[in-house]
């Protein structure tokens, strides 16, 4: 993927200002962390040259001074809402980060369970907090939030929360995922801390939406992408615009709650620190893009992937959480469709001509390479094949694995197994290949040419089983698939 995101100038900008902002406030900073901290990913897709862990890089310079605090949702425990990229529940998923900032020497103070409203799986989890040694909180939904401020903040509302106890000036406030109330958390906390006579600030850390960009910026854009079970919309930051004569972009979830979060300082110290939504955040990711047609491109396709997702997601389940409108109203503000997805038309093409499913890889150089259904492989596991052969500048008409190799796999699968497909999948393929290396100098090259997979771009022409999409996931690839079934399976997917 071309790069087009300095990386290095946004963590020397960005921890510039963190640093500001705490010292700013003095005694207690609540800094609320959107996106995913650990390992944002749709960051990395959209902005090429992000590196996934920059947050937590910028956190570990100040680790001496802070504590996170993760928030989840009861609502989504209790609906097992799933993290699309590890395809693991949000609540595991809270333990998975717990491990992950512990192993790196960051302190984790405890879990706070937000909507809070006596589910029974949020009862379950916090009892399993509780066994593990970790502190958990119950913080409630207060009626006519986020509009009915003088609701909000009493003791009917902020107050009824229970109070997070806290022992670091720095508190990171994150979650698994969008929608967790980690805002609300951070107001919460400066309403306890005000009675409790302590001075404390609230800043917010957030790439998405970028506000120094346009609106309609392909970047932002993919944001509302990403986002689109929450029905986040990007616009204007009115406060922002009337404040300072300035254009900024935020989103409605922000701007909504803005007057509250001006109530919560007024009550605190007489006085809002902050004109506007933006004057809350801290980001300096729209600084550092100098080549913004490579991040055009690559928030475009994003786009596009994410609505290939909820068209699988549809013919799986017949219903999918993100909203198809709203992803096709999106790719008409952006300007595309699916054939700005080259690799669409070149999978699609092998499946004309040969009647079963076809995929194409996009290599780094822009090449595409195609597989199709044979006796032996299925269709993404030669293009798979195929793409280590020219990345390799091995000649097309090599076997990296002979068919006598393939062949006894098949009949395991089959005969001792029970599979009703004897096409190696592509995790088997990758088995297969890694065997020949032993022996085969062809087989060795190709194998070395995997880490050139990442990033690359995926399509097939029929949805894949688990295993081979686990397998591209593994492999970094940017896999999108048709929403149909293999003629053959009809409307049942075997694997």
């Amino acid at each position: 993927m071309k790069k087009g995101f300095d990386n290095a100038k946004y963590l020397a900008m960005q921890s510039e200002h963190i640093r500001e902002r705490i010292a700013q406030f003095g005694n207690k900073l609540y800094l609320e962390f959107g996106g995913k901290l650990f390992d944002d990913y749709h960051a990395s897709r959209v902005l090429p040259g992000f590196e996934p862990d920059s947050k937590l890089q910028m956190l570990l310079q100040l680790k001496d001074q802070a504590e996170i605090v993760i928030v989840i949702s009861a609502e989504d425990i209790e609906s097992n809402k799933i993290r699309g990229d590890y395809g693991i529940t949000y609540d595991m998923d809270v333990l998975r980060l717990i491990d992950a900032f512990q192993s790196v020497g960051l302190y984790v103070g405890s879990v706070c369970l937000t909507k809070f409203a006596d589910q029974p799986s949020a009862e379950q989890f916090q009892k399993r907090l509780k066994t593990l040694g970790i502190k958990s909180y119950r913080h409630y939904k207060i009626p006519g939030y986020p509009s009915n401020v003088e609701y909000i903040v009493s003791d009917k509302g902020y107050g009824r929360n229970e109070y997070i106890e806290t022992e670091r000036p720095l508190v990171v406030i994150t979650a698994p995922g969008p929608g967790s109330g980690k805002m609300a958390t951070c107001l919460s906390q400066l309403y306890h801390e005000h009675k409790r006579g302590v001075e404390a600030g609230y800043a917010k850390f957030e790439t998405f939406p970028i506000w120094n960009i346009p609106l309609k910026h392909p970047v932002n854009l993919a944001y509302e992408a990403a986002t689109a079970d929450l029905n986040d919309v990007n616009m204007i930051d009115s406060f922002h615009l009337e404040a300072y004569g300035e254009t900024a972009v935020n989103y409605n979830r922000d701007i909504e709650i803005f007057p509250v979060v001006n109530a919560m300082f007024e009550l605190i110290s007489g006085e809002s620190p902050y004109k506007s939504p933006t004057d809350m955040g801290v980001n300096m990711a729209g600084n550092c893009i100098f080549d913004d047609d490579a991040c055009c491109r690559a928030s475009e396709q994003e786009i596009i992937r994410r609505y290939y997702k909820c068209l699988c997601e549809k013919k799986r389940k017949g219903e999918s959480k993100d909203d198809q409108f709203k992803l096709e109203s999106l790719m008409r503000q952006a300007k595309i469709t699916v054939k700005d997805r080259k690799i669409v038309d070149a999978a699609l093409k092998v499946e004309q001509e040969t009647g079963h499913p076809a995929a194409a890889i996009e290599l780094p150089n822009g090449g595409i390479v195609t597989g199709k259904t044979s006796d032996l492989l299925g269709a993404s596991a030669a293009a798979l094949l195929n793409a280590l052969k020219e990345l390799a500048k091995i000649d097309h008409e090599v076997k990296l694995v002979s068919p006598k190799d393939i062949e006894p796999i098949q009949t395991l699968k089959t005969s001792y197994l029970g599979s009703l497909n004897p096409r190696l999948h592509t995790d088997e393929i990758l088995i297969a290949l890694s065997a020949s290396a032993a022996e085969s100098e062809f087989a060795k090259l190709a194998m070395k040419q995997l880490p050139l997979l990442k990033d690359c771009e995926a399509h097939t022409t029929v949805l894949l089983s688990s295993v081979d999409e686990n397998t591209f996931k593994n492999l970094g690839i940017h896999l999108t698939c048709e929403p149909k079934y293999e003629e053959s399976q009809r409307k049942y997917h075997k694997h």
